[in-house]
């Protein structure tokens, strides 16, 4: 479990193919101080990669391995990790951590495409377009996460050719602190919806 608070930047060293399938091996390297951090990470910790949640199959002082199941990588952008590419990343919570954010999974529900990024006084205000099945996940003054950051929804609205358009408002600290200020219109994130909006989800359907 996360909080969406991203503590590092990571750098992908490279990729490969594990077997003949998708599945995939990537080498992040980071800064020490991050895997140094809670009395070290160990091999087997959980480790969020842009909203992924992976776990660490080797590590070095500043860099880590993780293993990319199929399913992942067809669910998520991790295809177009190459060398050089940049990753948000936090490590797992603990019992008695702060939840700066909000609980955040790990577990990648689909993807956004950024549709515009203008000034909005000291903020960003990003809009991104969601596929029609995450759409009645995604509320005004709820939360999202978005390649891992905590985020709070500013507006929804839906455009006359049917597309589900929401907003978030990124602070300075946020956007020089994480990837999400690299981001261009056109590029595809990673969404995870609040936990509570998946299981009412649920309950409806089933009631």
């Amino acid at each position: 479990m996360f909080a969406g608070i991203i503590t590092a930047i990571g750098e992908i060293r490279g990729v490969t193919r594990n077997g003949d399938g998708d599945d995939m091996r990537a080498i992040i390297d980071v800064e020490e101080q991050f895997l140094a951090r809670q009395g070290g990470a160990r091999i087997g910790a959980s480790i969020c990669c842009s909203g992924c949640c992976l776990t660490a199959t080797e590590l070095g002082p500043d860099w880590f391995a993780v293993d990319i199941h199929s399913e992942n990588v067809g669910r998520t952008t991790v295809r177009q990790w190459r060398h050089g590419t940049r990753v948000n990343l936090e490590r797992a919570l603990r019992f008695g951590d702060d939840i700066g954010g909000h609980l955040v999974h790990g577990h990648v529900d689909g993807l956004a495409h950024i549709v515009e990024i203008v000034r909005d006084d000291n903020a960003l205000r990003i809009t991104f377009e969601v596929p029609r099945p995450l759409h009645r996940f995604i509320a005004a003054r709820g939360l999202v996460a978005i390649d891992g950051i905590s985020a709070w929804v500013k507006q929804i609205w839906r455009t006359q050719a049917g597309a589900e358009i929401f907003s978030v408002n990124i602070i300075p600290h946020t956007a020089d602190l994480t990837t999400i200020g690299l981001r261009v219109p056109g590029d595809a994130v990673h969404i995870e919806v609040d936990i509570l909006a998946r299981y009412v989800a649920r309950l409806t359907e089933t009631a």
